[in-house]
């Protein structure tokens, strides 16, 4: 297929975003590849976000809108996956933006390189930042990666991430896969159906997605949901011990990390004791193997051994700082 016939299929879930809504939508329809499918989810936005949607739709036959009623991340790009038409697909945050070369980039590695995924890196911008438009991205070093290397790569922390947004995916990889509903650190949790299917990944150092830090997002606070990652990466080391032993070090090299942080992030009450103890027992159960994998990274390893202090000791010496990042 022709490069110039691709469709892109951007997926942008929308909820209660209207302050920031404007310049992720900018950040697409200016973008410099244009033959796109822009679809905003309005997951029962209560702020206007929706009518803003719709405005945008009126100026721009590209963009169409869902509405529905609120159902979470997940279940707002699930209802665009199921309708979308184009022949690749990238997900953007409604609080978010890409650099306006950003899918002419991807699409570039993409093609250059036969990949099933282009990977671009990203940059934290805070609460006020205002895109610059006219900013062009300097191509940085590219790197290709099969199915087992770009696996590792995620579980073991090292250079890629989990997140779906800002990366382009040949569509067929989410012909039978969607987002849990429901649940928190969604693309984790399909990371390793997706990722699987691809015979190369190719990943750029350029920063083509700006990721928009807000105070009151996910990320910045602590709630129950948040011990939804243990489930995932609990589970997925469960499935892997039957299917495919080979990723079991990475993925246990990443559920240490998750039970080191949502220890840590654990308010110091007697409600969240049981998850606590949860992730003590987990850190014992796994630091043994992490320590002795040459791949698991330094922060882990040093967790590690901070850990042989005792739960107590630990805690008081990492909780409340810096580890929201973990």
């Amino acid at each position: 297929m022709n490069c110039a016939l691709k469709k892109v299929s951007v997926i942008v879930p929308v909820y209660n975003v209207v302050d920031y809504l404007p310049q992720c939508i900018d950040s697409i329809v200016r973008q410099t590849y244009a033959h796109l499918e822009v679809i905003l989810v309005d997951d029962g936005s209560t702020d206007g976000s929706g009518a803003l949607c719709d405005e945008c739709a009126a100026r721009d036959p590209r963009i169409r809108v869902i509405h529905k009623v609120n159902g979470g991340l997940s279940d707002a790009r699930n209802a665009a996956l199921d309708v979308m038409t184009g022949d690749l697909v990238i997900m953007v945050d409604g609080d978010d933006w890409l650099q306006t070369d950003a899918i002419e980039r991807l699409l570039f590695l993409m093609d250059n390189t036969g990949a099933d995924v282009a990977v671009g890196g990203w940059k934290i911008v805070q609460n006020d930042a205002v895109p610059n438009f006219e900013r062009k991205t300097p191509l940085g070093p590219v790197h290709e990666y099969d199915a087992r290397q770009a696996l590792r790569n995620i579980f073991y922390q090292s250079g890629m991430n989990h997140s779906a947004c800002g990366r382009l995916f040949k569509a067929h990889l989410f012909q039978r896969l969607r987002f849990p509903v429901g649940m928190l650190y969604e693309d984790l949790a399909v990371a390793y159906d997706l990722y699987r299917q691809c015979s190369k990944v190719t990943f750029g150092d350029s920063q083509f997605y700006n990721y928009r830090q807000r105070p009151q997002s996910i990320t910045n606070t602590f709630s129950a949901k948040r011990v939804d990652v243990l489930d995932i990466l609990e589970s997925l080391e469960r499935r892997l011990f039957q299917e495919f032993s080979q990723y079991l070090p990475a993925v246990r090299s990443r559920l240490l990390s998750a039970y080191f942080n949502i220890m840590l992030l654990c308010p110091s009450t007697s409600e969240y004791q049981p998850v606590v103890d949860r992730c003590w027992q987990g850190i014992k159960r796994l630091r043994w193997r992490c320590l002795v994998d040459p791949h698991v990274r330094l922060k882990n390893k040093l967790g590690i051994l901070a850990s042989l202090a005792g739960k107590n000791a630990f805690l008081l010496l990492f909780r409340g700082k810096t580890m929201k990042k973990y």
